[in-house]
């Protein structure tokens, strides 16, 4: 088995049924009436396989099949069609809580899981030591871990994840909640599972790290497998993937059309992708923002955006009464809810006129993208004043879903784009 590869993927699909009411499940599992789904294919006949001693990266983006795939790998998802061989101890780092007890202290839940992965309490005793040292969330481990933090979450599963002595490490994503510190120990950690012989999964939007630490990356996108091979190509056809510029290679002439096809389908679907269906809207609706999107620096409707490059937030805004110099504006957060950027009109200078009943305008805030790699949400606004009193006229909290794709991520939330000079120093 010693050059078995560690994992085989074998003509892969996984389809879900999307019910419209949460009954119809039941209905359809009784067999009674005709078809009340509708399928989603989240893998569509996915073959590859990972050596043993490998780090392979898995990108693309969000709705590509990444997650499934691992969940597939780990035993969490059966497949619908193909088969996945392992070959070796798995511990995987998946979603957060995965494997938890939320009642359970941290203590508990450290022999919680190592029970699962089939070691006896003695062996977990052991290795105890190991993983606290790790984890380092100091008396935190005797509370509940339904109290912790993201990122005492996190740490926690990952120290239990890398020190039960795993032949294959997977992880997707989690790494993103831990404080900077906390990442560099555990890329520190990949090194040495390399330098080991284990092979180790991994699924990131972090670019950077996808390209430093992976032998080979396979990239996914919409279910479909696009290709695999060095980080470098993979990562620069991800790229042409994000701006809607992707050609498969050696791709036969006489399916350009169809091509062409799939790509004004995928520009239409984009045009509603990563809005929030549960946004948080008021305001007094004297006027309203009827549409907003974002476009990147090749004027195509996306919400993965470049990191370094220009993009363009847009609003319509429907005025319904006449006001005095109504103020347009937008902020970005992150996904633990802090507000990180954000400007207006008024600010910016740009607008400071009145408006008339009917009217309707056309806002752009275009800007270099200087944000980390990562998820972020974007709010917009609708204000002014009456008189010397503040109005919202209308205003949507986190109303989309940004990601920003990066290759290079430095110390904190956005770029200041350092130009690094490094010369010989003269001895008198």
């Amino acid at each position: 088995m010693k050059n078995s590869p560690a994992i085989d993927v074998n003509h892969v699909s996984k389809v879900y049924k999307l019910y419209e009411k949460p009954y119809y499940r039941i209905l359809d599992a009784l067999g009674i009436g005709g078809p009340k789904y509708t399928e989603h294919a989240a893998l569509k006949d996915i073959s590859f396989q990972i050596g043993q001693g490998e780090c392979v990266g898995i990108i693309g983006t969000n709705g590509s099949g990444k997650s499934t795939i691992l969940k597939i790998i780990t035993g969490v998802v059966q497949p619908t069609g193909g088969s996945v061989q392992v070959n070796g101890r798995i511990s995987a780092l998946l979603e957060l809580g995965a494997g938890f007890n939320m009642e359970y202290n941290g203590i508990e839940n450290v022999y919680l899981n190592g029970t699962m992965l089939g070691f006896s309490e003695e062996e977990i005793k052991e290795k105890l030591p190991a993983i606290l040292d790790f984890a380092d969330i100091g008396d935190y481990v005797y509370q509940p871990v339904k109290t912790y933090s993201s990122g005492m979450f996190v740490r926690l599963a990952f120290a239990v994840a890398i020190n039960i002595d795993p032949e294959i490490l997977i992880v997707d994503e989690a790494l993103s909640v831990g404080d900077v510190f906390f990442q560099a120990k555990c890329y520190h950690k990949f090194e040495e599972f390399k330098e080991m012989g284990k092979t180790i999964v991994f699924v990131s939007h972090d670019l950077s790290s996808i390209q430093k630490y992976c032998d080979r990356v396979i990239l996914l996108n919409q279910g479909d497998m696009l290709g695999e091979g060095t980080a470098k190509d993979m990562i620069d056809a991800y790229k042409q993937v994000l701006v809607g510029q992707y050609q498969p290679q050696h791709q036969p002439s006489e399916k350009t059309e169809s091509l062409v096809d799939d790509e004004e389908i995928r520009a239409l679907a984009a045009q509603k992708a990563g809005t929030n269906p549960h946004l948080l809207e008021y305001g007094t609706r004297q006027a309203k923002i009827t549409e907003f999107y974002i476009t990147d620096e090749h004027q195509v409707r996306s919400n993965a955006i470049l990191k370094g490059t220009s993009f363009t937030i847009h609003m319509e805004v429907e005025f319904y009464e006449s006001l005095p110099e109504p103020i347009f504006a937008f902020a970005f957060k992150n996904i633990r809810g802090t507000e990180i950027t954000g400007t207006n009109s008024m600010v910016e200078k740009a607008f400071l006129e009145p408006v008339k009943a009917g009217d309707v305008k056309h806002v752009t805030f275009t800007q270099k993208m200087s944000l980390q790699g990562g998820e972020y949400l974007l709010s917009l606004g609708l204000t002014g004043y009456a008189g010397d009193e503040f109005q919202v006229y209308h205003r949507l909290y986190d109303a989309l879903n940004v990601t920003v794709v990066s290759d290079k991520d430095t110390v904190g939330f956005y770029d200041m784009d350092s130009t690094v000079e490094v010369t010989e120093k003269s001895r008198s």
